[in-house]
C-alpha cells in the first residue's frame, strides 16, 4: 500500500516545521495597512457626526482608528503560520479591558472596527468596504431620526407659589416626570421632554414666573441617575 497522508501527519508537520511561514508581501502589507487606515477614518468621522451623546471623547474616536489598523495586522500575522495563530490566541487571551463603556453605541463602534480590520487582514476587502458603507448609512439614517425628536431633562426648582403655572406650562409639552424632591417650600422636578425643534422659549417662560428659582434644560442620552 502506498503512503497515506492524514490529518495529524499535516498538522504535525505545521507544528514542526517553525521556518514553513506564508510569506506577506510588502504591496499585499501596504494595501492592507491602507485599507484598514482609510476604513478606520471613516469610523471615525461616522462616530463624530452621529454622536448623540453628553459628551463627546476625541480620543475614544481615535481608536477606532488604531484598532482596525491593529486587528489588520493581527490577522496578516496569524495567516503566515498556525504555530503563530495558536500563540498569538494565547497571548491576547490574557488582555483585560477595565474602561467602562457605557453607551451601548460604543460598543458597537468597538466591534465594528475589529469585524472590518479582520475582513481587511484575511483580503476580503469587498466585505470590509462595502459593508462599512451600509453600517454608516445605517446609523446616519437612524442618528437623522432621532434628531428630530431629541430627548431633553428639564429641572425645576420653585416656591410653593409657582406651582400652577409651572404645570400650566408643562401640560402644553409632551413630558415625563423623572424626579420630584420637595424641602419644606422648595420644589425641584425633573422631567424628560422631547423637542422637534431648537424653540426653548419655554424656558424664558418658566424662568419668568414668580417663585421660579432655577430653570435648566440639558441634553439627555436616556441614562439617568436620580
Amino acid at each position: 500500500m502506498g503512503d497515506k497522508t492524514t490529518f495529524q501527519d499535516v498538522f504535525k508537520k505545521s507544528i514542526l516545521e517553525l521556518e514553513s511561514f506564508k510569506q506577506v508581501s510588502l504591496l499585499e502589507l501596504s494595501i492592507g495597512i491602507l485599507i484598514a487606515f482609510a476604513i478606520g477614518m471613516f469610523i471615525y468621522w461616522t462616530y463624530y457626526k452621529t454622536f448623540r451623546g453628553v459628551v463627546y471623547s476625541h480620543n475614544y474616536n481615535i481608536t477606532f482608528v488604531i484598532m482596525t489598523m491593529l486587528t489588520t495586522l493581527i490577522i496578516m500575522t496569524i495567516s503566515t503560520n498556525i504555530v503563530l495563530s495558536l500563540g498569538m490566541v494565547g497571548a491576547l487571551s490574557i488582555i483585560r479591558f477595565r474602561t467602562a463603556v457605557k453607551d451601548p453605541m460604543d460598543i458597537m463602534f468597538t466591534f465594528w472596527a475589529v469585524t472590518a480590520g479582520i475582513a481587511t487582514g484575511a483580503k476580503i476587502y469587498p466585505i470590509a468596504i462595502i459593508g462599512s458603507l451600509a453600517i454608516s448609512a445605517v446609523l446616519f439614517m437612524l442618528a437623522k431620526r432621532k434628531g428630530k425628536d431629541a430627548p431633553y431633562l428639564l429641572i425645576i426648582q420653585y416656591e410653593e407659589k409657582a406651582s400652577e403655572p409651572v404645570k400650566i406650562t408643562l401640560r402644553r409639552m409632551k413630558h415625563v416626570l423623572k424626579s420630584k424632591t420637595v424641602r419644606k417650600d422648595m420644589t425641584e422636578m425633573t422631567v424628560e421632554i422631547r423637542l422637534r425643534d431648537d424653540n426653548t422659549a419655554f424656558v424664558t417662560e418658566l424662568s419668568s414666573f414668580d417663585g421660579v428659582k432655577d430653570v435648566v434644560l440639558v441634553s439627555y442620552n436616556g441614562d439617568y441617575a436620580p
